[in-house]
């Protein structure tokens, strides 16, 4: 839905004055959209709209890049073949205006719009596309982030500038949800190694999409134009700022000064505390990701060869088992998420009803302390004379959990983890850690606190735990998300990957998400609710997705920020121009935005990564 703000009536002036009365030492006025400055649809002079952000970029390359953040921005900067329509998620037009496919559905083209271009006045053609894909298909680090998109594709060529044709290997169900950033060719045929090239040197960064990327600062922040050719036109903003802040209180702090104009990922505190704040609005809508607990299998290759040092007794079942079974989904969404979020089991949230699926009956692992205390036993874990649990080889089940320092609800749950598996004589060691990326990559972590957002097509999320997303030797990047090599797992993914039928493939899609609960590698434990905030005196008007009861931050489609209009003020009556209400403040403190390039982060992605 498109929510609007009531208009502000503080006269400009007045409420400047107030401001640098209260120390604010720099701020920009907008227009008020409906004046003389506003009605021939320019974006008003200085309008600046803020997104706090807790998370760094792992790269600004396309073909690299996993974290919501990076991700979100490339779907700002970047037009993809198809985008999800902002009512209903289905599959509309992007760069390609219409797509067929051939009776035996092998051979997929493509008309290519013709009034896309690219931000430095060339064309986008079919040949840009056709290049994006053929890189991926033919270098291996160019297909890191996205590979599985074009791991079935024969060839691609490009007839003409307008017609983009796809030849399969065996039919494949996402051909309409290709969610692969397209690049220009005149720019990105110049790099040489894929896997160290993270295009953040020169900017303006060539794109043609909805804004353009026009600075970055690593730890600092990153800044977006709008592109004023776009087709579907241009964003109202005259900016878009991404800042980091490390600290979710700062950031809350930050938008009720008026130093940032959205912020989101709220604990249920901060999201009741600004619903009493004047001209803020939290938006608290179902979530499109899951909140789980991930164990290290073994990190491993393809070529066979093991790496890390997780705790081998979670290459038990039984451990694996007893110690979901010893985990209260209930409390964690009623004391740590208050009310906000679903309680989980499924790989999929609720809110993709047609790919939800629940355990039912004797599958169904619920809250067991007692029966996780017999499984221990039963398995021969059984605890000494200090009360400790112990394996055969008589080394303590003592385990460590990856957290994330940066969210609260890591650190509750990890507490309540140790509380009741240390029932259980088990102890817990929670490594907070401001990334979580290098030990993760590197297999050395037995637990992790782990999430992803899941695009209307589960494709991809579901590709994450395939055996051929592990990296190729220990020394390699895979899309892997924490190393799982299932064989029933991929022969139900191969399956579902060729199924059209809706109805069928929706099957083929739960059985995945049983198998995945079966094998106990995956604890889903809550589908937390999009708790989030902006400032209704700078921003007048925003599009949630899905419009009905949707979220803002971090959309399958560009939609919020691109639809996002400033917010209306009363007229200066002193002034010459109708300027109006304050919408970017900044104050004597820099904050600093985490962008920092992990080169080694691949597809490796968590809670506040994904989200």
């Amino acid at each position: 839905m498109v929510t609007k703000a009531p208009p502000r009536r503080t006269p400009a002036r007045r409420a400047l004055r107030l401001l640098l009365a209260s120390g604010v030492t720099a701020v920009s006025l907008v227009a008020v959209p409906g004046t003389a400055a506003a009605e021939d649809d320019k974006s008003p002079a200085g309008s600046t709209l803020t997104v706090a952000v807790s998370q760094s970029i792992d790269s600004l390359s396309p073909f690299l890049a996993q974290k919501l953040t990076s991700t979100s921005i490339h779907r700002l900067a970047y037009e993809y073949l198809t985008n999800y329509d902002a009512k209903d998620a289905r599959p509309i037009p992007g760069l390609a205006t219409a797509w067929t496919s051939s009776p035996d559905k092998l051979t997929w083209t493509y008309t290519i719009r013709k009034d896309s271009t690219w931000s430095d006045g060339k064309p986008a053609t079919a040949e840009d596309a056709a290049w994006t894909f053929n890189k991926m298909m033919t270098d291996p680090n160019a297909a890191t982030a996205n590979g599985s998109f074009t791991a079935n594709f024969a060839e691609v060529t490009a007839p003409d500038p307008q017609t983009l044709v796809i030849r399969l290997k065996k039919p494949q169900a996402t051909m309409t949800a290709l969610d692969v950033p397209i690049v220009p060719k005149h720019v990105w045929e110049k790099v040489g190694d894929f896997s160290k090239f993270n295009n953040d040197k020169q900017f303006p960064i060539v794109g043609n999409g909805p804004f353009v990327v026009t600075d970055y600062k690593v730890d600092q922040y990153i800044k977006l134009k709008p592109n004023k050719t776009f087709w579907r036109g241009a964003p109202k903003f005259d900016e878009l700022v991404f800042k980091y802040y490390k600290d979710g209180d700062a950031a809350v702090a930050a938008l009720q000064k008026g130093e940032v104009s959205f912020v989101p990922n709220l604990t249920p505190a901060q999201a009741a505390a600004l619903k009493t704040q004047k001209d803020i609005k939290v938006n608290d809508a179902p979530g499109r990701r899951f909140f789980a607990i991930a164990t290290n299998p073994g990190a491993r290759a393809r070529d066979g060869k093991t790496f890390g040092n997780g705790h081998k007794a979670l290459l038990d079942p039984a451990v694996r088992k007893a110690l979901f079974l010893a985990v209260d989904r209930k409390a964690i969404v009623d004391k740590v998420f208050q009310g906000h979020a679903v309680e989980g089991e499924g790989y999929i949230p609720p809110r993709f009803d047609s790919y939800f699926w629940k355990p039912e009956g004797a599958q169904k692992r619920a809250y067991d302390p007692a029966g996780a205390e017999k499984l221990l036993d039963a398995a021969g874990y059984r605890k000494n004379a200090a009360g400790k649990r112990v394996g055969k080889d008589g080394r303590p089940l003592d385990f460590r959990i990856l957290c994330h320092a940066t969210d609260p609800n890591d650190k509750a749950i990890g507490k309540y983890l140790q509380e009741w598996w240390g029932k259980l004589g088990i102890g817990l060691k929670v490594e907070c850690l401001d990334s979580v990326s290098d030990p993760w990559v590197r297999g050395d972590y037995d637990l992790a606190f782990d999430g992803w957002s899941v695009n209307p097509d589960p494709d991809y999320v579901l590709s994450i735990h395939t055996c051929g997303t592990l990296p190729a030797t220990p020394k390699d990047s895979g899309a892997t998300d924490n190393f799982i090599c299932d064989k029933e797992f991929d022969t139900l993914y191969a399956q579902q990957a060729v199924e059209y039928d809706a109805a069928k493939r929706a099957v083929l899609v739960k059985r995945m998400q049983s198998r995945l609960y079966d094998t106990g590698y995956m604890n889903v434990m809550a589908y937390p609710n999009a708790l989030e905030a902006y400032r209704t005196d700078q921003i007048a008007s925003i599009t949630t997705m899905p419009e009905a009861a949707g979220n803002l931050w971090g959309q399958d489609g560009y939609w919020s920020w691109w639809s996002a209009v400033p917010a209306a003020s009363t007229a200066d009556s002193d002034g010459g121009s109708s300027t109006g209400v304050i919408v970017g403040i900044g104050a004597a403190v820099v904050v600093v935005v985490g962008v920092g390039i992990f080169l080694g982060l691949r597809r490796r992605s968590t809670v506040d990564d994904r989200e």
